[in-house]
């Protein structure tokens, strides 16, 4: 058996530790946290991760960001998503994948309530490794249009290994813009849906990241 260590400027945490920690957490957030009622149960025990070394990463409160985050709890699911926590890191309970099925015909879209008009950085958080879609189609309903991308979850997002960013859009207030992420040609991989987060952009251009929002 293979025994892995996380290092960080001063201590080495044994794996096993680790695997602790991700229990403990695990069942905290179980506790804590409701689930999407129309995606399917995680099927994975607390503590069973395949990467414990990115347990640290997981974000447990969506509330303790910057910004406006909207986490999968309060999307609106279409086709049949699937809950998770075994590929860490991921914000709040846990994070959706498609279970590669129904390809085309699933989707998962994020309305957050803005508190005023104005341009706002969009980030998406997600897990990745080799499983992940490399091309997953991914829609910003702006007060410009709509920007269709493709992302590649495969990719170690810059953000703390979470959240990556899809650039800035100007948005009006209230719920009148959306995030949608899809699964059109995404066949044989996993489309991952986790957390959206939209940071005010001041006049420099600059995303706010001042405290999180109350």
């Amino acid at each position: 058996m293979i025994e892995f260590v996380l290092k960080t400027s001063s201590v080495i945490v044994p794996a096993a530790m680790i695997s602790l920690a991700a229990t403990a957490y695990c069942v905290a957030s179980e506790k804590t946290a409701h689930p999407h009622p129309d995606a399917l149960p995680n099927p994975h025990k607390p503590g069973e991760v395949d990467n414990p070394m990115l347990v640290p990463f997981i974000v447990k409160t969506p509330g303790e960001l910057p910004g406006i985050v909207v986490d999968e709890t309060e999307a609106e699911l279409a086709g049949q998503w699937r809950y998770s926590t075994h590929t860490p890191p991921y914000v709040g309970l846990g994070y959706l994948h498609d279970q590669k099925e129904n390809k085309g015909k699933s989707s998962v879209t994020y309305t957050p309530d803005l508190p005023r008009a104005g341009i706002y950085e969009v980030r998406l958080s997600h897990c990745y490794n080799v499983r992940r879609s490399t091309n997953t189609p991914v829609t910003i309903h702006h007060a410009d249009g709509e920007t269709t991308l493709r992302i590649d979850q495969q990719r170690i997002p810059e953000f703390k290994r979470l959240f990556r960013s899809l650039g800035k859009y100007r948005f009006d207030d209230g719920k009148r813009g959306w995030v949608r992420i899809a699964t059109d040609g995404t066949d044989g991989k996993y489309v991952i849906a986790d957390a959206m987060q939209f940071i005010p952009v001041a006049e420099n251009g600059e995303a706010r990241i001042g405290k999180p929002r109350q």
